[in-house]
């Protein structure tokens, strides 16, 4: 495979480079663009020194490209996304630019993997970090019995604001320690010692975007329309993993055991779910691991059709560059064709 990584120096793009190796994702050749601040730094691949390239609209740039795994922002993604496709390459783009776009699939391989084969523009979004968490876990349940209404509150890590925003909340400890006034920069406030319950812009109706992306995705994923969500998301002092409390109302009632039985056998999930040993999920043993990690489940007390999940999942790894190349193994498992291959 002819394999390009566009915005290869952010965090998303670091991340590919890592998952892409530890999957033995077969690679013929490989190239990094990224903007002209990026363009001539060096990243090691596979024993290799290769040159990032700046990203432009000369036509030929993408040729004999196969998949080009996107993670430079919702606007680089519209700029460029005919330059990057022109010739046949798959774009698997980690923005929303495309996400809602009725001709642009949103493909969780372990819920809609089939989805992925349907690509009018060549383009194939990466749905947003939270939702890819939450739907890995619902999907084994939706089996059993179809889900009418998910309410979730995400606990999201400083990671889902990218490379400089974890950097700021290390130094806001470290600040703190010393005395200082912490710099804030990134985040509406401090997040050391801190939650924000506030994650992107706030709409009109007091939602915020991050909230609705929520919303929108898991019904486009889960192809259930009538699906009924509501989010809250809050940013807290993590640095890497976000966590999720989910009630979700089914059809009928599904006894926690059906439930952990169906999570136990689903791909891409780890039950972790003893709490007579305090043995749940958490962000600091989820960090840098594949699964969706999935514990506390229970009966909802306040409805008879309701079940309680607690779940953790790496932001930058499942919930962005793992997803996307799990995306492309997909295709070349289930017969995709490439110019490569």
């Amino acid at each position: 495979m002819n394999v390009a990584i566009v915005g290869a120096s952010g965090a998303v793009g670091q991340e590919f480079l890592r998952v892409l190796d530890q999957q033995n994702f077969p690679i013929t050749t490989l190239r990094l663009f990224g903007s002209k601040r990026s363009a001539g730094r060096k990243y090691s691949y596979r024993g290799k020194e290769i040159m990032v390239e700046e990203l432009t609209h000369d036509p030929e740039l993408f040729r004999g490209v196969d998949i080009a795994f996107t993670s430079a922002g919702a606007g680089t993604s519209r700029e460029f996304a005919d330059d990057i496709t022109r010739h046949g390459a798959i774009m698997i783009d980690n923005s929303s630019a495309f996400r809602m776009d009725a001709d642009v699939p949103l493909v969780v391989p372990e819920v809609n993997g089939q989805d992925a084969f349907d690509t009018p523009r060549n383009i194939i979004a990466n749905p947003n970090c939270t939702t890819i968490i939450m739907v890995v876990a619902l999907k084994p349940i939706n089996d059993i019995s179809p889900i009418k209404s998910v309410h979730v509150a995400s606990y999201q890590a400083a990671s889902g604001a990218g490379a400089t925003a974890m950097d700021e909340l290390f130094t806001q400890y470290g600040q703190i320690a010393r005395g200082e006034q912490p710099v804030v920069e990134k985040f509406a406030y401090q997040l050391a010692y801190n939650v924000i319950p506030h994650i992107d812009v706030f709409l009109d109706n007091d939602y915020t975007k991050e909230e609705m992306k929520m919303y929108h995705e898991t019904k486009k994923i889960m192809h259930a329309p009538d699906l009924d969500v509501s989010a809250t998301c809050v940013r807290v002092p993590v640095m890497r993993a976000h966590s999720e409390a989910v009630w979700i109302h089914t059809e009928r009632p599904v006894s926690p055991e059906e439930a952990r039985a169906a999570l136990e056998a689903a791909p891409g999930v780890v039950v972790v779910d003893e709490p007579a040993a305090k043995r749940y999920p958490m962000p600091l043993d989820a960090a840098g691991q594949d699964p969706v990690y999935v514990g506390r489940i229970r009966r909802d007390t306040a409805d008879p059709n309701g079940l309680t999940l607690w779940l953790v999942g790496d932001q930058i790894k499942k919930g962005a560059a793992l997803n996307a190349v799990q995306i492309a193994q997909y295709l070349i498992a289930n017969g995709k064709k490439f110019g490569g291959c």
